[in-house]
């Protein structure tokens, strides 16, 4: 974890790469209940049987749950001192260049892109690359929006 004295020592971070987060496994019962809550219930995601015999040898997480977890990751690596509200401001950014399969673990690695004042706090920008165990190419690349308050 870093951990940064208050919003304005992030200055001096722009491009440093912070560090990774834990490992975390995505597991079927996650994929699934990912697929209630948006509708997605495609077979590559949610039929493991059918999933078996498909392109990628069983099922894959959805790409927008892999999105969905970059805040559980980036927060293991990177805290800020003195904020008052973190709000995820938008997404400059978002690429999905290989599947997860499920039962598979991932870690987060960030590095800080940008910095700037906005009235009240700070716009950061965050690289967030998400790989697998094992190696091969990320999962996700995401260019992170975050507004901080203080």
């Amino acid at each position: 974890m870093h951990t940064f004295p208050g919003p304005g020592a992030l200055q001096d971070a722009v491009g440093t790469h912070l560090g990774h987060s834990d490992w975390l496994t995505v597991t079927q019962a996650q994929v699934d209940q990912f697929a209630d809550a948006t509708g997605d219930h495609q077979w590559i995601h949610t039929d493991p049987a059918r999933a078996a015999d498909g392109p990628y040898s069983g099922t894959v997480a959805h790409g927008y749950l892999v999105l969905a977890l970059l805040p559980r990751l980036v927060t293991q690596v990177l805290a800020v001192d003195g904020v008052r509200l973190r709000v995820n401001y938008g997404l400059e950014k978002v690429r999905f260049p290989a599947p997860l399969r499920v039962g598979d673990a991932v870690r987060a690695g960030v590095e800080v892109a940008a910095v700037r004042e906005v009235p009240g706090g700070l716009h950061l920008e965050l690289t967030v690359t998400v790989e697998p165990r094992g190696g091969g190419k990320p999962c996700c690349v995401a260019s992170t929006v975050t507004r901080l308050y203080v």
